[in-house]
């Protein structure tokens, strides 16, 4: 192992900018952010101290822009960079351009993420492996009447995805033969712009599906572990908003199948640090490789909970020449009782547009168990250039109808005033029998009744009051809008 780093670039924003520094103080290094000239005020730049500009722009010209990343890098004296997850994560260009800048980059290698960045090569990486896949067709078919036929070969309905995508941006799910070619079309447009890459592919729709994934870790020796699964299948517009580990869908028998395909998978591609395998899960309990994401992911902290590591700790040190804990590889570490995670969105909870303002009262929850991982405090401007995603609440207990009900308290005693979040849908997910019975599937938010509105907690109208009856100041909240196409705006994906 060679030295750790001494002086750690977050090349992100938010909650995931705050996590990392704290990690890293721990370990003697010290963070430093970067921020948007627009978002010079944001809580991550204030709560870690040291901060670099990245100048005036969108985010594309800053946060997403590699020249400005790495001259940020070089006034702070840096001598690592922490990508966090989003922006440039899963950028093999980014992962090199750090490198050859002589800086260690706290990531896997540019070629794994290379691999696994094409859907289409994952696939193929996957059958190479003996990992099975969802049905669909194999990058081969490029018209729309090749596709046609394949998609009458493997049989309606199918799932139309851009081959350079992530996140569900771009897919398409399509019923009948006729409506394929205006979805092709659309989901074309759609990749190129979003992703430079207009190629797409399709899958078999599976029928209520639940999706559940691995955390791997990989050392420079070559050894590859998997730490356990997460199930995520509470999802609205193909992106999770609620996490649980261990998976309710999975026995020892499968857990240890799909542990294995997942190792085999990140082993085949040479895989360096942290990474997540991602499996669907039929109602036969069949399970098929749907993806690698080649990062740290936003549900990370329920698998430090449930195993009592640090996460990040491990990919500086991993990625310092360190090799993998031998606990790990000899299956000595198992998880203790129950966690979930659960996202707040800055959005609405009927339609899942974002929103923004100013954040007026904040009140996160407390006790036993019970971690809040936020981008933002009391006073923090929301705007629509960013992920929605305010903040994580983690909560853990000894079982999962333990860690459910803390949940639901824990939900229910979160005061956020000033900006609309989705914790009325969290609220009713927590509350439905599909969930508390733990059979259910990737449509559970679709088969919810209509929300309604719940009842406030005092603590709100007593928050709600001191603020309308307080002057303030600083500039008035951001004007509502809902511009949830936008190109521009970076999405967590994941």
């Amino acid at each position: 192992m060679t030295a750790l780093p001494k002086r750690l670039l977050i090349a992100n924003r938010g909650e995931i900018a705050v996590r990392i520094a704290r990690t890293a103080r721990e370990m003697g290094i010290e963070p430093v952010a970067v921020f948007a000239e627009a978002d010079a005020g944001a809580f991550h730049a204030r709560k870690i101290g040291r901060a670099v500009s990245l100048g005036p722009g969108s985010p594309a010209e800053t946060y997403l822009s590699i020249p400005r990343i790495l001259e940020a890098a070089r006034q702070a004296g840096a001598d690592a960079v922490h990508p966090g997850y989003g922006f440039l994560s899963e950028s093999p260009e980014f992962a090199r351009a750090v490198e050859d800048e002589g800086l260690l980059w706290i990531g896997p290698p540019a070629s794994a993420i290379e691999q696994m960045g094409d859907k289409l090569g994952a696939r193929r990486r996957a059958r190479t492996a003996g990992v099975p896949v969802v049905p669909g067709s194999d990058g081969s078919e490029s018209s729309d009447d090749e596709l046609l036929r394949k998609a009458v070969e493997i049989g309606f309905p199918v799932l139309v995805k851009p081959s350079a995508g992530g996140g569900g941006k771009g897919m398409t799910l399509v019923e009948e033969a006729k409506h394929l070619p205006e979805a092709l079309e659309e989901a074309r447009r759609v990749a190129k712009a979003a992703f430079g890459d207009s190629r797409l592919y399709l899958e078999k729709l599976l029928e209520r599906p639940r999706h559940v994934e691995f955390q791997v870790f990989g050392d420079r020796r070559g050894n590859v572990v998997h730490l356990g699964e997460r199930e995520c299948s509470v999802q609205r517009r193909h992106q999770k908003i609620i996490e649980e580990t261990p998976s309710p869908a999975l026995d020892a028998r499968l857990r240890s199948a799909m542990g294995r395909a997942a190792v085999e998978v990140a082993r085949g591609i040479g895989y360096v640090g942290a990474g997540t395998v991602e499996f669907l899960l039929d109602e036969r309990k069949n399970f098929y490789f749907l993806e690698m994401n080649t990062r740290l992911q936003v549900e990370h902290p329920i698998t430090e909970e449930t195993l009592g590591l640090d996460l990040v700790l491990a990919q500086l040190e991993i990625a310092a020449g360190a090799p993998l804990p031998s606990a790990w590889g000899a299956g000595k570490i198992a998880p203790r009782g129950h966690a979930i995670e659960l996202r707040l969105y800055a959005e609405d909870p009927r339609t899942f547009l974002p929103r923004s303002g100013t954040v007026l009262a904040w009140e996160p929850p407390a006790g036993p168990g019970v971690r809040v991982d936020a981008g933002v405090e009391e006073g923090s401007s929301v705007g629509l250039d960013y992920d929605p995603l305010l903040a994580k609440l983690i909560l853990s207990a000894v079982n999962r109808e333990s860690a459910v009900a803390r949940a639901r308290r824990a939900i229910e005693d979160w005061v956020v005033l000033g900006v609309e979040t989705n914790l009325a849908l969290l609220l009713a997910v927590l509350a439905s029998e599909d969930f508390a019975s733990g059979r259910y599937a990737t449509d559970l938010v679709s088969r919810l009744p209509p929300l309604e509105d719940g009842p406030v907690a005092d603590a709100a109208w007593i928050a709600a009051a001191v603020e309308l009856s307080s002057p303030r100041t600083g500039s008035a909240p951001v004007a509502r809008s809902e511009p949830w196409d936008a190109g521009t705006s970076w999405r967590v994906g994941a």
